[in-house]
């Protein structure tokens, strides 16, 4: 691969050539051993094989053909690979915030998706997996395929900032985010989050927000769309100020999707396995986004919205069109709204039809239906 171009290297590895090096250097401590074989794989080809594998969702048995290695060698490199790429990328990459960064963050959600104090947008997937042996019903969703759970939060600049995944969800069961330790933490308000400020241009205090969709509770710190379809509208100005916010996580897990194609389909391997899969892969996002982020995701790519207010969609919906994995997930709490978390909504609504607040189109936006677009 070094003999070819640069766009070639990227195009097979999902990086260049100097992110290649560079990641191998921060993992090559980790997956180096004493010889004790006369041809060992070495640490740049145990990297290749597991970066194709993750690139391409490629079979393990097809990749050990390809590079002439044994099935189980493969099934081993990529473990431990991916271990290390966690390992070795999380505390930089995949760190939670810090109070300085969490503001950064809100300026950043202010500033390119128009919504104010803004921690993040939190969305959970149902990655599906084989049918674990043994396992009877745990892995076995409502939808009717045996799958775990991904649930992020994602910054302005689709990187991931907080990843729960793991759990199993048996039939109907809706307190997934409730008994995840974020999820937990941020319902009871005990996350480490930012003080309440004054919203920009106005004298109304207010607590910095995450978004979710219907699947999630009304919390102080987490804000959701207003139920129901004959809306006033200036609850559905809300909504459409949510749900542009929130297309950052959907375009993040597209990304994500789109460059590395193991989510193409089900994950053939035990579920401790896509485990370590799947936080290889969110570590590997957020690296390429923060260091190669031009390339990585070029324009065109991502959704965005023009001056006018209208949606341009990315490149990414047609790749991933037709994968039968990284699905959208059910009910993920059974939580209900607080007293508090519905006045604080009801402040970013009122404060949305302010001067300070309001965006020039938005009433004509939702007035021609672009609400519903932007929520599917």
């Amino acid at each position: 691969m070094r003999h070819l171009d640069d766009e070639s290297h990227f195009q097979y590895f999902r990086m260049s050539a100097s992110k290649f090096d560079n990641l191998l250097h921060r993992i090559a401590p980790l997956i180096t051993h004493d010889r004790r074989h006369c041809s060992p794989v070495d640490a740049s080809q145990r990297l290749a094989v597991t970066l194709r594998y993750l690139a391409t969702g490629i079979s393990q048995q097809a990749l050990a053909a390809s590079y002439k290695l044994g099935r189980m060698t493969v099934c081993n490199i990529v473990q431990e690979v991916c271990e290390a790429i966690w390992t070795a990328l999380e505390s930089e990459f995949v760190a939670f915030p810090s109070e300085a960064q969490w503001k950064t963050i809100a300026e950043d959600f202010w500033r390119l998706w128009d919504f104010p104090f803004c921690l993040g947008a939190i969305d959970g997937k149902h990655v599906r997996i084989r049918a674990p042996e043994h396992s009877g019903s745990d892995y076995f969703n409502y939808k009717g395929y045996c799958s775990i759970i991904l649930m992020a939060a994602c910054d302005a600049r689709y990187r991931f900032t907080y990843v729960d995944v793991g759990a199993f969800v048996r039939e109907s069961d809706g307190g997934v985010f409730s008994r995840s330790t974020f999820g937990s933490q941020l319902i009871n308000g005990e996350l480490p989050l930012p003080a309440p400020a004054v919203l920009p241009g106005s004298q109304t205090m207010s607590p910095y927000v995450f978004l979710g969709d219907e699947a999630f509770p009304l919390r102080m710190n987490l804000m959701r769309p207003y139920p129901g379809s004959n809306l006033s509208m200036d609850k559905k100005i809300y909504n459409y100020r949510q749900a542009r916010a929130r297309r950052v996580v959907e375009n993040g897990f597209g990304i994500m999707a789109s460059r590395f194609r193991i989510f193409s389909r089900p994950i053939d391997c035990s579920p401790k396995k896509v485990v370590v899969i799947i936080k290889a892969c969110v570590a590997l996002h957020n690296f390429l986004c923060q260091t190669e982020s031009t390339r990585y995701i070029p324009s065109g790519l991502v959704d965005t919205v023009t001056s006018a207010g209208e949606l341009q969609q990315g490149e990414w919906r047609q790749v991933v069109e037709g994968d039968t994995n990284l699905l959208s997930h059910g009910r993920l709490t059974m939580e209900r709204a607080t007293r508090l978390a519905v006045l604080v909504r009801e402040q970013f609504k009122d404060y949305f039809l302010t001067e300070s607040g309001m965006l020039p189109y938005q009433e004509r936006i939702v007035q021609r239906g672009t609400l519903q677009s932007l929520s599917e």
